[in-house]
């Protein structure tokens, strides 16, 4: 486990998920693999809330150009420079 982060594979979560849960429950977060490759992770709910409500500022503040968001990120995408 680094800092609040634990690693765990399916197979682990599924067999020892009060564990898990704890971690979860004390602030950390729990990154979920599958063959060696992350599939989820598991966060407080206070974290959701907070990603989901600082990604949509933007939009909901009606400050955005949706136009532009998306040529920037296909720009981004695509590696396009002028």
């Amino acid at each position: 486990m680094i800092g609040n982060t634990a690693t765990a594979t399916a197979t682990e979560m599924q067999n020892n998920f009060g564990r898990y849960l704890s971690i979860v429950q004390n602030g950390g977060e729990v990154i979920i693999t599958k063959n060696g490759k992350e599939v989820g992770r598991f966060i407080p709910r206070a974290a959701v809330v907070s990603y989901l409500t600082d990604s949509l500022t933007g939009i909901l503040k009606g400050d955005m150009d949706m136009d532009q968001a998306r040529e920037e990120r296909l720009r981004e995408k695509y590696e396009i420079t002028d």
